[in-house]
């Protein structure tokens, strides 16, 4: 598909980069990676699809555990800025948020262990739809694992923050809990000259969006991390028409599972007040919801303790993060950890010009492969 072949790994992450595309819609992408992966010895693999993603089973020497390693593979529905020569073909598409990275590392691990097996089995999964609405937790409710149940799962995210040769992770919790959050207000429009008579969803909302704050400032606990944004307000057809409805969408974050539930039953508190207040009717749709990211804590010690040993990269024990990232469902159902690699970049996740420093694919490598060899042997 490409002509791109294995180990070249910059240019088989630029590959990926061309082509961003959104959550259970990565067929080109995946097309790329089955093409990729049938560069690789048949009789060491055992792949297989589900929706647009991909579960690959590398036996091992002498098994007793199987080791999993998750990467995402969607994109991000933003236009990419950066200029460069292997820019998304997909407009309006990019790789903002580092897939392309992962995904690169996930193949460079499926590489080094067909051709240098170890005793345990791999299982490498590549998993659609992180950005939304979400692929893990269908790929647990569906029960895909399964038949390969890993007995530890780990994975990476860019972070563009920490220089290069740079890995940064703690015990406990890493990413926090997450959700979206839609609002739609419906009262009755009118004539701008005649307010008495219609009721504004426009000043309903601006009300809203205010009180909302106050959750933060008033109802949680100031040593107890937390965040509702609004992102968007939408309301309103005309400068003269008042407006019959308005929607609000944001998204809210938590380190604890008990402050995300008290935010939300502030929320529907509020929401009914503006409802009886300016005799509309309210709809609340958290939409996705994502787990919080909660390393296990001997697994995460013993990875920073190795990593110190190995010299593999600079450990960095970092503080938690309100980013948001469903492989926290994942380490709901088995023990594991996530950790930053250090990508160099001044603009952040998300940005239009992110352009991560492809060095660091050497050190994500080295780091995985070793870790993962000693973790094999240490379990024989």
């Amino acid at each position: 598909m490409s002509g791109v072949r294995l180990p070249d790994w910059v240019e088989v992450r630029r590959a990926l980069h061309r082509i961003p595309e959104p959550g259970f819609a990565e067929h080109k992408t995946q097309r790329l990676l089955l093409d990729l992966l049938a560069q690789l010895p048949s009789e060491r693999l055992e792949i297989r699809t589900w929706r647009t993603g991909l579960v690959v089973r590398v036996p091992g020497l002498r098994p007793r555990r199987r080791w999993a390693w998750r990467t995402d593979i969607d994109g991000l529905p933003i236009r990419e800025e950066t200029g460069l020569p292997f820019a998304s073909e997909h407009p309006g598409y990019m790789h903002a948020c580092g897939h392309d990275m992962h995904m690169t590392v996930a193949l460079a691990i499926l590489h080094h262990f067909v051709h240098h097996p170890m005793d345990d089995d791999l299982i490498v999964i590549f998993q659609p739809a992180e950005e939304g609405p979400g692929g893990a937790r269908p790929m647990l409710d569906e029960g895909v694992l399964e038949p390969w149940r890993p007995d530890a799962i780990f994975a990476l995210h860019i972070g563009p923050e920490y220089p290069v040769g740079t890995i940064a992770t703690r015990p406990g919790i890493l990413f926090a809990n997450t959700s979206e959050l839609f609002i739609d207000l419906v009262g009755l429009g009118g004539h701008a000259a005649y307010p008495h008579r219609a009721n504004d969803m426009v000043v309903a909302a601006a009300h809203l969006v205010t009180q909302l704050q106050t959750i933060i400032s008033r109802d949680v606990d100031p040593l107890e991390a937390a965040v509702i944004t609004v992102g968007r307000v939408e309301g309103g057809t005309k400068q003269n028409v008042i407006a019959e409805r308005a929607r609000l969408e944001g998204t809210i974050r938590t380190l604890s599972l008990a402050a995300m539930e008290r935010i939300k039953a502030r929320i529907e508190a509020l929401v009914k007040g503006v409802e009886a207040g300016f005799e509309c009717r309210a709809m609340i749709d958290y939409g996705a919801a994502y787990r919080q990211v909660d390393n296990d804590p001997l697994l995460t010690g013993e990875f920073m303790s190795w990593v110190r040993r190995s010299g593999s990269a600079n450990l960095l024990e970092c503080r938690e993060a309100m980013t948001g990232e469903d492989f926290g469902y994942f380490l709901e159902a088995y023990p594991g950890f996530m950790f930053w690699l250090g990508v160099g970049d001044a603009h952040g996740l998300h940005s239009a010009r992110l352009s991560p420093d492809e060095r660091a694919l050497d050190v994500a490598i080295r780091t995985v492969t070793g870790y993962l060899r000693w973790k094999s042997e240490a379990s024989g």
